[in-house]
């Protein structure tokens, strides 16, 4: 069966849609491939980030539910702000991301198509991550010595429920719930070459307002990520990574389903200087394998300009 493109009825009252897209947007930018995350960097800094992300794919749902052939698109700008400095004689990172986002969902529910688009705030996520060894805290002069060994850091991220959410849509930007997710990782350097290997767990509130008063509840998620990074001597930089994550079963109103995710991505990422003080970074990466949820892939850019600590 085709795709229409011109029939856009509001999509209501198809409660099992929900249950597999709701949150869809928020698993891509919780599963995203992160090269470098346990980097040193001078203390001092300030980066400011703008950048655009494409998320597109397909939803793989319970076998057993009436629904084919479901698919999300979604559009996220965003603004972010990084700040280094230092804890404990140690580096750290604080920072925060603000999204918005347009959401595009269609599919075939019992056989009959449907379509729902939205556009808003999405989530931010804030974050700290502090590098509790071999990561000393260098002003920018010290820094031009330091050469990276082997550095073990810990992060943590906390997505407040601040985005666009309307209780009588089965389909939000927003989660309308809190995640927190703490994590760990090690980065070693082989002359030009970084190995990273990292782990992490998403913990998630209840969704108490889900469509119409329903309480929404998931298990967390656990991920691990490997990355190895290639410098070159113009500082340019190129990752291949790939992550593996299980987990977010979910419950609707005490009532168990069968959507336990269980999938592996891959991505590269190429980082190129432009000068001094800006960058511009580009990505992308795609499902390999996926048990349950979304198999997506990903294509962003992002540039980043830097100032202060004497730089």
């Amino acid at each position: 069966m085709h795709r229409p493109r011109k029939f856009r009825p509001r999509l209501t009252g198809i409660v099992l849609v929900a249950l597999a897209l709701v949150g869809f947007g928020a698993e891509v930018r919780s599963q995203s491939l992160e090269p470098r995350a346990y980097s040193n960097s001078p203390t001092g800094l300030n980066f400011v980030l703008v950048g655009f992300q494409n998320s597109r794919g397909a939803i793989e749902l319970d076998p057993t539910l009436p629904i084919d052939d479901v698919h999300a698109d979604v559009d996220t700008g965003f603004f972010g702000y990084v700040r280094t400095l230092e804890v404990a004689g140690n580096s750290a990172k604080l920072g925060f991301i603000l999204p918005y986002a347009s959401l595009l969902v269609d599919g075939f529910a019992d056989g009959v198509y449907r379509k729902r688009d939205v556009v808003g705030l999405a989530d931010p996520t804030f974050f700290f991550s502090y590098n509790f060894y071999g990561a000393p805290a260098l002003s920018v002069p010290e820094f031009k010595d330091y050469r990276q060994d082997k550095i073990i850091g810990v992060t943590l991220k906390v997505v407040p429920p601040l985005g666009n959410y309307d209780s009588d849509k089965l389909i939000n930007i927003s989660t309308n719930r809190w995640t927190i997710e703490p994590g760990i990782g090690i980065s070693s350097a082989l002359g030009n070459w970084t190995l990273e290997a990292s782990g992490a767990a998403a913990f998630y509130t209840d969704n108490d307002d889900f469509f119409n008063g329903q309480k929404r509840e998931q298990d967390p998620i656990y991920s691990a990520q490997f990355h190895v990074t290639y410098t070159f001597p113009s500082k340019m930089w190129l990752a291949a990574s790939t992550t593996y994550y299980e987990g977010g079963k979910t419950t609707i109103d005490s009532i168990e389903k069968d959507d336990l995710q269980e999938n592996w991505r891959t991505g590269i990422t190429l980082s190129l200087p432009v000068n001094r003080t800006q960058s511009v970074k580009f990505y992308g990466s795609r499902g390999v394998s996926t048990r349950t949820g979304s198999n997506f892939d990903i294509a962003g850019v992002v540039w980043q300009y830097r100032w202060g600590g004497g730089f």
